[in-house]
C-alpha cells in the first residue's frame, strides 16, 4: 500500500510540475498564447487560427503569476491530495457490513464458543471487527470488563481514522493565505514600478495587478478541490464511527446473552 502510494504521489507530481518548466520570452508573448496561436502565410497572406489547449493555458497562466508563491501552492495542493487520496482508500478498506458480523460472531458463539468468534473477527478488516476482537478478548473477565475493552479499542480506532486529517484542513487554509500575500506582494511590485516610472502608466498598473490576482485564483481553486476532499472524508469517518458505535451496543447485547446461556 505504502509503495503504490508512493508511486501514485510521484506521478501527481511528474504531471503537475510541468508548468514549472515552461518558459516565455516576455508577458505580452505569454499572453497572446492564451487565446490563440496565429500564423500567416507569405504566399497567400492567409491568417490561420489554432485554439490553444487548457494545459497550455494552464501552464501560461502558471507562469505570469509567479514561480515562487504559485509553486508553493502548487505543493500544497499536491501534498493535500496524496493524503486525502491516502485517506480516502483506508477508509474504503476499513467499512465493514457491522449486521454481517454481528450476525457471523453470534453463529460462531453458539457453534464453536469464544474462540470460533474470534477467527471470524481476525478473518474480518475493518474497526469494527478489531473492536468486537477486543471484546470477545475479554469476555472472560465479565460484561464491564468486555465494555470498558469495547470502549476504549474504539477510541484507538477513532484515532487511526482521523489520521492526518488535519494536515488536509491545514492546506485548505494556507493554500488561499498564501495566494493572498502573493497578491499583496504584486500590489506592491505595481506600485513600486509606478513609483519609479514617475507616472501612472496603465500598463505598469494592470501586469503587476495581473500577477497579484492569479495568486489568488490558483490559491482559492486548490482550497476548493481539498475542501471537497476534506468534507467526503469526514463525512465518511462519522458514518465509521456511528457503526462503529451501533456495533458496539449490538456486541455487549450478544456477549450478555452468551454470559446468561440464551445463545
Amino acid at each position: 500500500m505504502k509503495r503504490s502510494l508512493s508511486i501514485l504521489f510521484i506521478a501527481v507530481v511528474m504531471m503537475l510540475a510541468l508548468p514549472m518548466t515552461a518558459t516565455t520570452s516576455s508577458t505580452a508573448t505569454a499572453t497572446s498564447a492564451i487565446t490563440t496561436l496565429v500564423a500567416q502565410d507569405d504566399n497567400s497572406g492567409v491568417t490561420t487560427t489554432e485554439e490553444v489547449t487548457f494545459h497550455q493555458q494552464l501552464k501560461t497562466r502558471f507562469i505570469e503569476g509567479g514561480p515562487i508563491f504559485m509553486s508553493i501552492v502548487l505543493v500544497c495542493l499536491i501534498l493535500g491530495l496524496a493524503i486525502a487520496i491516502e485517506r480516502i482508500i483506508y477508509l474504503n478498506l476499513s467499512t465493514t457490513n457491522s449486521k454481517k458480523l454481528a450476525v457471523q460472531v453470534e453463529d460462531a458463539l453458539k457453534s464453536g464458543g469464544v474462540d470460533a468468534a474470534k477467527d471470524v473477527c481476525r478473518n474480518t478488516k475493518g474497526p469494527v471487527a478489531s473492536i468486537y476482537y477486543q471484546g470477545l478478548d475479554r469476555v472472560d473477565e465479565g460484561i464491564d470488563a468486555a465494555e470498558k475493552a469495547v470502549v476504549a479499542y474504539g477510541g484507538v480506532q477513532m484515532g487511526q481514522l482521523e489520521k492526518n486529517v488535519s494536515w488536509v484542513s491545514l492546506f485548505i487554509a494556507l493554500a488561499p493565505m498564501l495566494g493572498f500575500m502573493g497578491t499583496v506582494l504584486g500590489m506592491i511590485d505595481a506600485f513600486d514600478s509606478i513609483a519609479e516610472a514617475g507616472a501612472m502608466e496603465p500598463a505598469l498598473v494592470a501586469t503587476g495587478i495581473k500577477v497579484a490576482l492569479l495568486t489568488t485564483v490558483f490559491g482559492l481553486i486548490v482550497a476548493v478541490i481539498l475542501q471537497i476532499f476534506y468534507n467526503y472524508i469526514v463525512s465518511k469517518i462519522d458514518s465509521i464511527v456511528n457503526d462503529m458505535e451501533d456495533a458496539s451496543i449490538t456486541l455487549i447485547d450478544i456477549l450478555a446473552d452468551y454470559k446468561k446461556g440464551k445463545l
